[in-house]
C-alpha cells in the first residue's frame, strides 16, 4: 500500500517544508523586531501570517494522518518512522524525502523554541507598559497586598501623575 501513498506523501513534505520555512522566518522577525523596536502594526501582520501557515500546517497534519492510517500507523513521529521503513522495504526512494521531512522537524524544534523566547520577550514588554501606566497612575511600584484566592489587589488610591492642559 505504501508505493499507492508515497508520491502523495513525497508532495505533501516538500509543501510542508516550504511552510515551516516559511513560518520560521516569521518567527525570526518577530524576534528581531521585538529585540529592536517593538511595532504593534508589523507584530499584528506577524501574527496573521502565523495564524495562516498554522492552519496549513494543521492540514498537512490531517492529509497525513489519512496517508498514516491507510497503513495503520499513528500519526506521530513512530508512525513516520515506521512508513519510512516500510517505504524503504519497498525499494522507493526515501533519502530525499526522509532529509527533507528531517529539515521539518528541526525548523519545527527551532520555531517552538523560537515561540516561547518571542512570548517571554512580549510578556516582558507588557509588564513594563504596565509597570508605566501604574506608575502615571500614581500607583506604588508593588504592591503587597493579595486577596483570598492569591492574586494580586490592585491599590483602590491612586494619584494620577498626568496634568490636564
Amino acid at each position: 500500500m505504501v508505493e499507492k501513498t508515497w508520491p502523495i506523501a513525497e508532495k505533501l513534505i516538500i509543501n510542508t517544508l516550504d511552510l515551516t520555512r516559511q513560518l520560521h522566518r516569521q518567527f525570526v522577525q518577530e524576534a528581531d523586531m521585538l529585540k529592536d523596536s517593538p511595532q504593534p502594526e508589523l507584530l499584528d501582520a506577524i501574527t496573521a501570517n502565523k495564524r495562516q501557515l498554522l492552519s496549513q500546517l494543521e492540514q498537512f497534519n490531517q492529509q497525513c494522518g489519512q496517508i498514516l492510517a491507510t497503513e495503520k500507523l499513528p500519526n506521530n513521529r513512530d508512525g513516520f518512522k515506521v512508513y519510512f521503513q516500510r517505504a524503504e522495504a519497498e525499494g522507493l526512494p526515501t533519502t530525499e524525502t526522509f532529509k527533507n521531512w528531517s529539515q521539518i522537524q528541526l525548523l519545527c524544534s527551532e520555531c517552538k523554541a523560537l515561540n516561547e523566547q518571542n512570548g517571554a520577550s512580549i510578556e516582558l514588554l507588557a509588564q513594563h507598559t504596565k509597570r508605566s501606566l501604574d506608575i502615571l497612575k500614581g500607583k506604588p511600584f508593588s504592591s503587597n497586598t493579595y486577596g483570598r484566592d492569591g492574586i494580586t489587589k490592585s491599590d483602590p488610591v491612586t494619584h494620577t501623575l498626568t496634568f490636564y492642559l
